[in-house]
């Protein structure tokens, strides 16, 4: 192989500016056939992670027809896309964040929680609150929102309907609980997404939307405390039967999550911190009388086929989709670079921002919160988001602390507060199947809670608020640092 056929075959070959049929804003027809896809999906109630890959496959094979350029520039251009270290990353860290929350969902971690909220003798209200806060803590500890829906909605939601929380408040703290985890997590698929695509580190992100968080979810405690009481607690044979499904054993497994947490924010690359939290969580697993081939297990199936199992594989498998999915929106995302479609995109904003910052942060706002209106995976959208946080946010020289902070916490409230959202109606699933066991639960519909996710909610005003006032504004110093102010490369224009 010759080296220019091979700086072609690993995308390094260099093109010119793509032309399109249409004039420049057909480079954006992939993405936004992408998004069309994403909502008819959504509306019939068919969205799921394969669907979205096959939506942008097909989306960059239509834009593929409308390409006056050299087809073989325009697939250059692809493997240019899905060369950027930027999906790399974030794909490689999904794959340690899912060994890890694996392992700790084996070990029994959601267990250890639940047994904790049974022995607390809460009821109501109380016992509401205790669901956020203890499906916060799981969340935060395994990274994912839609593993603590599943997780807390099969035996803590059966639970509070039983000790007399109302169904509606008692779904929606776990919501937020989700919300929250999803939002804060250092392992967290959107945290390490609204990190890497706004090109900076996980822990400083995750040091700096800390306030942000726990402003949102000291009230939201309060209100499901005040509002979360008002079913019949009269179900003790149920209670007692939860009560027989869980131990305390699992609580073990809070120990290398506390490990992981404390070495990413000393400053520990993510990968190192989530390798020992995997070791550690080993042992305790063990330890705790959980059988190896629950971790790792590679044997023959009946029909003789080798098979590999268990939580490791488990992990990785689990974001294979979304690793595909990363790789094919950053593609369809370097389009618009390619055909200067960006350039013009950025070009219509700064003319409406006027070189005022608060104005760029709110258009950031309006960008993230209006693709998780249509693109119901909050992971997904936040990746078709990302490419504009991060042109406008460079523009105006706004940390990346700041822009991945609008990124993931928008992305992580609306993907648990619509209806239509997959957060959501995995939730109202989730308690179909719990209601199967239960003759005494009450299946909430999406319609219902949806008021009532009060984290979602909250860190979206807190994010408004911000935007609006600058409260937390900070731009990015000469050496990478936060500075409180930072002059634009147009002197005398406003800067907040």
């Amino acid at each position: 192989m010759t080296d220019q056929s091979m700086d072609e075959a690993v995308g390094e070959k260099e093109v010119g500016q793509l032309k399109f049929r249409g004039g420049t804003f057909m480079a954006a027809l992939p993405l936004a056939f992408f998004v069309v896809w994403a909502i008819v999906l959504s509306v019939q109630g068919l969205i799921t992670e394969q669907a979205l890959v096959l939506g942008i496959v097909i989306g960059l094979g239509i834009g593929l027809l409308f390409c006056k350029s050299k087809w073989a520039d325009y697939a250059q251009s692809l493997f240019s896309g899905m060369a950027q270290p930027v999906g790399v990353v974030a794909v490689i860290a999904w794959f340690w964040a899912g060994m890890f929350a694996k392992m700790l969902q084996t070990g029994g971690l959601v267990d250890g929680l639940i047994w904790f909220g049974f022995i607390t003798n809460m009821s109501g209200g109380l016992f509401v609150g205790l669901t956020f806060v203890l499906a916060a803590l799981f969340a935060t500890a395994v990274g994912t929102g839609y593993g603590t829906v599943s997780a807390f909605g099969i035996l803590m939601y059966p639970a509070g309907i039983a000790l007399g929380a109302d169904p509606v408040l008692m779904l929606a703290a776990i919501l937020s609980g989700a919300v929250f985890g999803d939002n804060l997590a250092p392992v967290s698929d959107t945290t390490i997404v609204s990190a890497t695509t706004q090109e900076t580190d996980v822990p400083g992100v995750v040091r700096s939307r800390f306030k942000y968080s726990i402003i949102a979810a000291v009230p939201s405690l309060i209100l499901f405390v005040i509002f979360g009481g008002g079913g019949s607690a009269e179900n003790l044979a149920a209670v007692a039967q939860l009560k027989s499904q869980v131990s305390p054993n699992g609580l073990l497994l809070l120990i290398p999550f506390i490990l992981v947490i404390f070495l990413a924010l000393k400053g520990h690359h993510l990968l190192t911190s989530l390798t020992w939290g995997i070791i550690v969580s080993f042992f305790f697993i063990l330890f705790a009388g959980v059988p190896l081939k629950e971790v790792l297990y590679i044997h023959m199936n009946n029909s003789g086929s080798p098979v590999v199992e268990g939580a490791l594989i488990e992990g990785i498998t689990g974001y294979f989709n979304m690793a595909l999915l990363i790789l094919f929106i950053l593609a369809a995302a370097y389009l618009l670079e390619a055909a200067g479609t960006m350039e013009a995109i950025k070009a219509f904003f700064m003319k409406m921002i006027n070189n005022v910052v608060r104005r760029a942060e709110l258009t950031i706002f309006g960008i993230v919160a209006f693709l998780n209106v249509f693109i119901t995976i909050n992971t997904a959208s936040e990746i078709a988001a990302a490419p504009f946080v991060r042109r406008l946010g460079k523009e105006y020289n706004i940390h990346p602390y700041r822009r991945a902070n609008f990124l993931d916490t928008i992305s992580s409230s609306l993907g648990y507060i619509f209806p239509w959202s997959a957060g959501v109606l995995l939730a109202w699933s989730t308690i179909k199947t719990a209601a199967q066991d239960f003759d005494f639960i009450t299946v909430v519909n999406p319609s219902q809670v949806f008021p009532f996710v009060f984290q979602g909610w909250g860190l979206m005003i807190v994010m408004l608020i911000a935007a609006l006032t600058g409260w937390g504004l900070r731009f990015q110093g000469k050496n990478g640092e936060a500075v409180k102010r930072k002059d634009l490369p147009n002197e005398g224009k406003e800067l907040s």
